[in-house]
């Protein structure tokens, strides 16, 4: 990822976080709204999860409600702004803690039965990232990654991995800054899984009620075994 990117993307966050917060509270997402928040959710608590990890939480949805489920949820997001808003809003346990940090001491905040990354991989290079949520896991913890569905988030674009920007036009309200995001394929996500010691276990496809048309991929990984043992992300980056 240039540090071009990097930057915009981190900054977009920090003064998006306003608009952002009220797009998420107001519903005024309509695929969020009419099924992919449910969707993580459920898959989440299908796995009955004693300790979560939301990473990237923005404004802590997603903790708020696996706290009132009686789940154990810490979300952490590079955001200030974000965090605070979380925190207003109370429920779960909010740290404003960069993707940098958790790169650089993966053990800090603990492990967990699930770590969840909802709409929140959108730099180049996520393998750093992954490798240490591998190690934050629990031996028999699972990742949860919703992003937006390839096919459809593609559009008239060519279909190969590259960074595109989102204007967030369609959310309503005033976002002053555009974000710079990376589409991945199907194939580079399970690729870059794989590579960084996790194994897709299941794919799901949300889809909108109205039309069936997918409005999410929802990847469920765990761990790579070999031979009944766990493979290191290290090792599995060899």
């Amino acid at each position: 990822m240039s540090e071009d990117h990097l930057d915009q993307l981190e900054r977009s966050w920090v003064d998006n976080a306003d608009a952002w917060t009220a797009a998420v509270r107001e519903q005024r997402i309509e695929s969020r709204r009419v099924a992919t928040d449910q969707a993580v959710l459920r898959a989440v608590l299908e796995r009955s999860p004693t300790r979560v990890l939301d990473v990237g939480c923005g404004e802590g949805w997603l903790c708020r409600a696996l706290a009132d489920a009686g789940i154990d949820a810490l979300g952490i997001d590079a955001s200030a702004p974000l965090i605070e808003a979380a925190r207003r809003a109370g429920g779960g346990r909010f740290e404003a803690v960069s993707y940098r940090d958790l790169i650089a001491a993966p053990g800090a905040l603990g492990s967990f039965d699930a770590v969840v990354c909802n709409f929140a991989l959108l730099e180049e290079d996520v393998a750093p990232l992954l490798s240490a949520l591998r190690q934050t896991l629990r031996p028999e913890g699972a990742l949860l990654i919703q992003t937006v569905h390839p096919w459809t988030a593609c559009g008239e674009a060519e279909y190969s991995d590259g960074w595109r920007m989102e204007s967030f036009s369609a959310f309503g309200g005033e976002f002053p800054r555009p974000m710079p995001w990376y589409f991945r394929t199907l194939q580079s996500w399970f690729a870059s899984l794989q590579r960084t010691g996790f194994c897709v276990e299941e794919m799901r496809e949300p889809v909108h009620p109205a039309t069936a048309r997918p409005l999410s991929l929802l990847l469920l990984a765990g761990p790579l075994r070999e031979r009944g043992r766990f493979i290191s992300a290290a090792r599995a980056t060899e």
